[in-house]
């Protein structure tokens, strides 16, 4: 069984394996200063002492990686959730209703191609320096891939299942909870995964202008006094924490549409 584990996974590793190698190799060979280049075991070296306190060299920043990820990982999920309370509820009526869709979905086209960190200065102005314009960017930038693929999964929904459950009796409130939630789920889903990928990019954007702590203030920060080894200590722990909420959010939505495994490509691999 264990053969059989490493054996399914060790492609998992071999290209992040190889850009690491490569990374070193061209950072070493004087191609490029390597203060401004620094090679990845400097790096490791200065994320280890940013987690641990090690030996000093993230100096101010040491051992305070664990502070710097919760401050960032507070203002993610708390405009995170409020994206998916308000993304999936207005998604569903906008999918189930001609007239919610009329009222609503052509504001939501408008200010959706509009970039979120195009709202940083009107954030700011009307909210201040603080948590507050970072969670309403977050906010902001998940609402959108969210409600746009609740509403698909809604309106992809097959009709003959919603006219089944009407010969049956069901109520508006029933088709929509047992019919129209399950058949969207995919989708709904999938505008899941994306809300979180932006909301940590944008939570970085408005760290580095409005806030004073987090993982994005340590890479502005860092940038000035040009650590650029911790600057991409930075990045890294970004894509750490954006990939570890993507996979538990897989992890639910696996279980959840366990069914999909047998009637999917996904069954096949």
């Amino acid at each position: 069984m264990t053969s059989s584990f490493w054996n399914k996974n060790i492609f998992r590793f071999v290209v992040p394996v190889f850009l690491l190698v490569f990374w070193e190799v061209i950072s070493r060979s004087g191609l490029f200063p390597m203060a401004l280049f620094p090679p990845p075991t400097r790096v490791i070296s200065v994320w280890i002492d940013w987690m641990f306190g090690t030996n000093g060299s993230s100096e101010i920043n040491s051992g305070l990686w664990l502070e710097a990820v919760l401050s960032s990982g507070m203002r993610v999920m708390s405009g995170y959730f409020i994206a998916v309370a308000i993304g999936v509820v207005l998604g569903v009526a906008i999918g189930w209703s001609k007239i919610v869709e009329r009222l609503i979905e052509p504001t939501i086209q408008m200010l959706r191609p509009i970039p979120p960190a195009a709202w940083i200065p009107l954030a700011i102005i009307w909210l201040g320096i603080a948590n507050k314009p970072a969670i309403f960017l977050v906010t902001l930038g998940s609402f959108f891939p969210i409600v746009v693929n609740t509403i698909y999964g809604v309106k992809t929904t097959d009709k003959n299942l919603i006219r089944a459950a009407s010969m049956m009796g069901s109520s508006r409130w029933q088709i929509i909870r047992y019919v129209i939630m399950p058949a969207a789920l995919p989708s709904i889903f999938t505008g899941l995964r994306l809300g979180i990928g932006t909301a940590w990019a944008l939570t970085v954007t408005a760290e580095m202008i409005a806030v004073k702590n987090g993982l994005g203030y340590v890479l502005w920060d860092s940038y000035y006094f040009l650590r650029y080894d911790l600057v991409i200590a930075s990045m890294a722990s970004m894509g750490l924490m954006g990939f570890l909420m993507d996979l538990l959010i897989k992890k639910i939505m696996d279980r959840l549409l366990h069914w999909q495994r047998n009637t999917s490509v996904q069954g096949m691999q």
